[in-house]
């Protein structure tokens, strides 16, 4: 992790923007060190931080934990956090003032608000054979996180089920059904959308036309 006089944080050896080198802040052992323990407290609530109801959390109260848990880290300030926060390619995190949350993720229950304009007409989950016919024939709800995570794409979706299963079977979300049912969807983040469930109604399995479609607005995002 650098940070660019001119451009600001960077993970990277050189600034993409201008190509100059810029300031040392972490190596890339200590950005995983301090990511996962982000990642506990402010998904988890670990050490039991304080916490308001959409999830901030204190910076220098996270900046704490981690100098004690790392010693080697009494170097660590806010900025740092912030330079996590401004560098994550996913939108992982969020600041407000002196605080920080996590978007996505959580197991502990929380009262999150998202921005729920211009949510995209189909969204993505990823599910085993197993997964599949429960799903369509009783809805989408929670498991092992307190919101439904929902994809913007169908490749989205396959990347985050590869992780649990080789090849998961993509399930299409009619988001305009849900919304009209009074079922609200948020963004969390760049790829990632959350709603409390998802009626069976508006679920169906997605196909290879929208796989190869994805691809194709992949591809033109890339050229532009």
């Amino acid at each position: 992790m650098r940070e660019c006089e001119e451009h600001g944080y960077f993970r990277d050896e050189y600034c993409p923007i201008c190509g100059e080198e810029g300031k040392f802040l972490m190596s890339d052992f200590e950005v995983e060190k301090i990511g996962r323990t982000m990642a506990g407290i402010l998904r988890h609530g670990k050490y039991e931080l304080e916490m308001d109801d959409q999830g901030f959390v204190d910076m220098r109260d996270i900046v704490a934990v981690i100098k004690t848990k790392y010693p080697r880290m009494k170097w660590l300030r806010t900025h740092h956090i912030e330079a996590m926060v401004e560098t994550d390619p996913k939108g992982r995190y969020q600041i407000s003032g002196s605080d920080v949350r996590a978007t996505y993720g959580h197991t502990i229950e929380l009262s999150l608000r998202h921005p729920v304009d211009d949510i995209p007409e189909i969204l993505y989950y990823p599910a085993n054979e197993e997964e599949c016919e429960k799903i369509l024939n009783e809805g989408l709800f929670p498991t092992d996180r307190a919101m439904v995570h929902l994809s913007r794409s169908y490749q989205d979706a396959a990347r985050a089920g590869s992780v649990r299963e080789e090849e998961p079977i993509i399930l299409a979300i009619d988001t305009v059904g849900c919304i009209d049912a009074g079922i609200e969807i948020g963004r969390a983040a760049k790829t990632v959308f959350l709603c409390d469930q998802v009626p069976s109604e508006f679920i169906y399995i997605a196909d290879k036309e929208e796989e190869a479609y994805d691809e194709e607005d992949s591809e033109e995002e890339e050229e532009d």
